[in-house]
């Protein structure tokens, strides 16, 4: 296990110390973590099961559990498409190829030049706009291919 560095093994300790008073508190742990950090790293089990008086195995099999913790530095940009239902029926398989071809990735990969990371998700909440796509925390709807281009072009994934 890759230890972490000292300013992130710093931000993990604070949070488990901010946190591990609460009742059941490894989700929210985590959940910090990969707010500050962007990611749940391997280095930060240790840390958190040690600061919650839980074996590295619970920890871990938390973090493997949830497909919602990435396990590496996320790019730039998150890209996250719609994969639910009503997305799938206005199209988000077609466009999940697509933007899978455009970015040079699979799901859960990140771009060579660390830019773009592509995520599913399993449904935005905007299924009247099907299909869905958010990146950096912008919701898109009614994303068609060109649209998707755009995106990720312009502006909607501008630094």
């Amino acid at each position: 296990m890759d230890p972490l560095p000292p300013a992130e093994s710093a931000v993990v300790r604070r949070i488990v110390a901010d946190l591990k008073g609460r009742p059941g508190p490894l989700l929210e742990v985590l959940h910090a973590i990969q707010a500050a950090l962007g990611f749940v790293p391997e280095g930060a089990v240790p840390l958190v099961a040690e600061g919650l008086n839980l074996s590295r195995a619970e920890v871990h099999g938390v973090v493997s559990f949830y497909h919602y913790f990435r396990h590496t530095r996320p790019g730039a940009h998150l890209v996250s498409l719609c994969q639910a239902e009503s997305c799938q029926s206005m199209g988000a398989q077609a466009l999940a190829a697509h933007a899978r071809r455009r970015l040079g990735i699979d799901f859960h990969q990140t771009t060579a030049d660390g830019r773009f990371s592509l995520e599913p998700v399993y449904c935005l909440g905007n299924c009247a706009c099907s299909p869905a796509v958010m990146i950096d925390g912008r919701l898109h709807g009614r994303v068609t291919p060109e649209r998707f281009d755009a995106l990720v072009a312009d502006g909607a994934a501008a630094p």
